[in-house]
């Protein structure tokens, strides 16, 4: 099941929902508010291929020296 994320148009609660294959978005509801007023956010793709590597520090939060070439 592919998952998407909305943003609420009435309370700015941002969320994530796991759609069936005959879901319909008229019927997703936020679960902060309860509206059916929503937006679907784009989002990138997270693909692991099983290996591990060691990640810059910017990968994880800590600061970026440049040295990767990623900026």
């Amino acid at each position: 099941m592919p998952i998407y994320d909305y943003r609420c148009d009435e309370c700015g609660k941002v969320f994530d929902v796991f759609h069936k294959v005959k879901e319909v978005e008229e019927d997703i509801v936020c679960p902060e508010c309860r509206s059916t007023k929503h937006t679907r956010l784009l989002s990138a793709p997270s693909i692991n291929m099983g290996a591990t590597r060691d990640l810059p520090p910017c990968a994880s939060g800590g600061g970026c020296d440049g040295s990767c070439g990623m900026n």
